[in-house]
């Protein structure tokens, strides 16, 4: 018998399926910081799909994942928050008190640090019936389970959580059934009902849609001068599921700049530079190709969101002309 060549072809190919797009292409899109002011709403990105919005009064935050555990630990052993990582990204973002935490859906990477960063700046905890699951150090009273379409009113900002659907290819589908007590396995953290969550502060409103993937006619009758637009896994999906998104998201709420978020390396810690996921799961300049594309065709203003550093959701030229 024969025994057959190695089949050197294929080393090339899972090199490149392992490499790291750059960001370097893209850093001329970095949107400019802006100082504090009081009364005017800031967004500090910190990775993944957590966005702190503040106004000076009342500070909100989605997802609130910080612990951002290894590759390794992540798929071989159990998981639990990191206290001390959750402890420095606060600092870092300039957090002590918040008024909610907003749990888009419930994998570990939105839902695994939420209660402890609820706990830890007397914020109450928004999410659906699983998420509710993972927040065991909380009183019942600091836990919600929204009712989507319903508006939530924390100082100045109305918070509205809207149906959505994770992106294609969940991994860990399903609801959490029972409490989930860290330390314990990924797979336990499973989806629950996923949301998009509407903010609107005075006459300025915004999306954060932290999932790749749309719901038809969800957000039809919504407005949103900004998108935090997911892009996890979308460089993977065909040109039509693109054109798709962009339009059952960006375009259907009138948007006139977008952010792209839910694009990084979330293995690697938020105090070293933030990194694109490796090709193997996306393609990240696919992803921005699109968009910048579809921007440009459509009027919409795209740039990469300031990680740690507060900037102006809204700058000028998204304001709508009465």
């Amino acid at each position: 018998m024969t025994r057959q060549a190695p089949r050197f072809h294929v080393i090339p190919t899972l090199v490149r399926e392992l490499c790291t797009d750059s960001l370097r292409p893209w850093l001329h899109l970095l949107e400019p910081s802006a100082a504090a002011s009081l009364g005017q709403v800031r967004a500090t990105f910190l990775g993944v799909s957590t966005v702190l919005l503040d106004d000076g009064h009342t500070a909100v935050l989605t997802d609130g994942f910080f612990s951002r555990p290894g590759i390794v630990r992540t798929l071989a052993r159990r998981i639990a928050p990191d206290r001390a990582r959750i402890a420095a990204a606060l600092r870092l973002a300039g957090v002590t008190d918040l008024a909610a935490v907003f749990v888009c859906h419930s994998h570990y990477d939105h839902a695994l640090d939420s209660a402890v960063v609820a706990a830890a700046t007397g914020a109450q905890l928004l999410g659906s019936t699983s998420t509710a699951r993972t927040a065991g150090i909380l009183a019942d009273h600091r836990v919600t389970v929204v009712q989507p379409g319903q508006p939530m009113r924390f100082g100045e900002f109305t918070l509205t959580a809207l149906p959505a659907q994770h992106s294609p290819g969940d991994r860990v589908p399903g609801t959490i059934d029972h409490p989930l007590d860290p330390p314990a396995r990924m797979r336990d953290w499973r989806t629950g009902d996923c949301y998009s969550l509407h903010v609107t502060h005075r006459d300025r409103a915004l999306l954060v849609h932290a999932s790749a993937n749309f719901l038809p006619g969800a957000l039809a009758d919504q407005q949103a001068d900004t998108v935090y637009l997911g892009v996890g896994t979308l460089g993977k999906q065909d040109d039509r599921f693109r054109a798709d998104y962009w339009a059952e998201t960006v375009t259907a709420v009138g948007a006139r700049r977008v952010l792209p978020i839910h694009w990084d390396n979330f293995t690697r810690p938020l105090h070293r530079p933030l990194r694109p996921l490796p090709r193997v799961f996306d393609d990240f300049n696919t992803t921005m190709r699109f968009l910048t594309q579809a921007g440009s065709r459509d009027g919409v203003s795209v740039q990469m969101p300031l990680v740690g550093s507060p900037a102006d959701p809204w700058p000028d030229h998204t304001r709508r002309t009465p």
